[in-house]
């Protein structure tokens, strides 16, 4: 299975990925919305991006609301990962078309409970 992680900081990226790299997923990395959208439109196809909010060029909201709205959008799943704590922003990202929401920082277990409730959990040797 394939994550893209998408964050301004090279160190939220680092991070993030090395635990869904432990988790068995095959990582790819940007550091803004736009970035992300020209992988995709390049051909990569993840099973899983994991979105912050806060990023320049492009925001977290504004890449999941331009991903939904192609078909290949939808069938992959979004999980913003942000400091973003106030109710009304979870429930922007959720209608904007998130999966699901973690709130930065968080632990690994948290991170694999959340994709574990997607099904999103690769089978590892």
């Amino acid at each position: 299975m394939k994550a893209l992680v998408i964050d301004d900081s090279r160190a939220m990226r680092l991070v993030i990925g090395r635990i869904v790299a432990r988790l068995g997923f095959d990582v790819a990395e940007a550091a803004h919305g736009q970035e992300a959208l020209d992988q995709l439109d390049a051909g990569a196809v993840p099973d899983l991006c994991l979105i912050d909010w806060n990023m320049p060029v492009m925001n977290g909201l504004e890449f999941v609301q331009a991903v939904r709205q192609r078909p290949s959008g939808r069938y992959f799943m979004h999980v913003t990962a942000t400091t973003e704590s106030e109710n009304s922003q979870i429930v922007r990202a959720l209608a904007a078309g998130a999966h699901e929401y973690l709130i930065k920082p968080f632990t690994a277990d948290a991170l694999e409970d959340k994709l574990s409730m997607l099904g999103l959990m690769p089978v590892t040797a």
